[in-house]
């Protein structure tokens, strides 16, 4: 915490802003104006301070996402002020994700519960899942999908909730991660057709063969882990890092995933930034980058065929 975070906090201005802000329009400028002042990393559901202190307020009023400008002018409880302004000064002074305060996450409209076992959802994945992968599987909807690094299991879900028949393989090495994804699939009732499993990768796997594979893995290199904003401190480090260039792990994926794929089957990987390195390892591959209207790169599809074909450079 800086000395410039302590000076945002202080008992004098707490007293003062709960007596004299009595609106959601009063906290949420109040709000706004501290997040900014602070300098938070924005980057674990939001991309502005309005939005990451209305994800804060909706919380602590049980509100739905704040659409309707009529709420603005509705007064908060004496209580509700408090709880607010606690959570604003844990967000900042802590570096604390408002995900992890709120233990409530929303990917691919969904909701779930997440906490700092797992990673915030935030991959720009979720608009393949609710555009049903079109482009990546022609209009086919897979009955058989692998959802590797599963994490709080939102891939998941969403993918089971995008194809009603389709059954999930929810993959991860944590089970700290898997109990997350377990109380998740459990509060959305998919417990038959969602199915947690402790593996490194496909170790437990064997023999399984999959329409879809999904994966979200760590792929954050050494140097941008020395480097990253506080926020992320929170989040588990197993879930962030993948050796020095950040792909130690998307090797592996794409060694095995053909093995794991039926004749038609397709593999989608998120490589962040390190999609830069990824292509300078293997310029021979046809890694089709994806494009989103929302927003994000580094995620490429890439079919059963091309990895066959390409099997000899990934076990180099």
């Amino acid at each position: 915490m800086s000395d410039t975070d302590k000076l945002l906090f202080t008992p004098e201005l707490i007293s003062d802003a709960i007596t004299q802000l009595t609106t959601v329009h009063d906290w949420l400028r109040f709000a706004v104006s501290k997040l900014s002042q602070a300098e938070v990393y924005l980057g674990h559901g939001t991309d502005n301070p309005w939005d990451e202190a209305a994800s804060l307020l909706t919380y602590v009023l049980h509100l739905p996402p704040l659409t309707d400008e009529k709420l603005f002018n509705t007064k908060l409880l004496c209580a509700e002020r408090e709880a607010f302004i606690s959570l604003l000064q844990q967000r900042i002074e802590q570096r604390i994700p408002v995900a992890y305060l709120t233990q409530q996450a929303y990917f691919a409209d969904l909701a779930f519960y997440v906490d700092e076992r797992v990673l915030v959802p935030r991959s720009p994945i979720a608009e393949l899942i609710t555009n049903k992968f079109m482009f990546q599987l022609n209009g086919k909807a897979p009955k058989q999908i692998l959802d590797l690094c599963t994490g709080s299991g939102c891939i998941a879900i969403a993918c089971a909730y995008a194809f009603a028949d389709a059954e999930v393989d929810a993959v991860d090495i944590s089970e700290d991660a898997l109990d997350v994804a377990q109380y998740n699939i459990q509060n959305h009732d998919l417990e038959h057709r969602v199915y947690p499993i402790l593996s490194d990768g496909y170790q437990a796997l064997a023999g399984a063969k999959y329409d879809l594979i999904v994966t979200n893995p760590p792929y954050v290199d050494a140097e941008d882990m020395a480097d990253l904003p506080d926020e992320y401190r929170h989040e588990p480090e197993l879930g962030l890092a993948s050796g020095h260039d950040g792909l130690a792990l998307t090797r592996r994926i794409l060694r095995d995933a053909a093995a794991h794929l039926h004749d038609d089957g397709m593999l989608i990987c998120e490589v962040g930034n390190s999609m830069v390195q990824l292509q300078q390892d293997y310029p021979d591959v046809g890694f089709d980058w994806l494009e989103f209207a929302r927003g994000g790169l580094g995620v490429f599809a890439i079919g059963k065929a091309e990895l066959e074909r390409c099997q000899h450079l990934f076990k180099e």
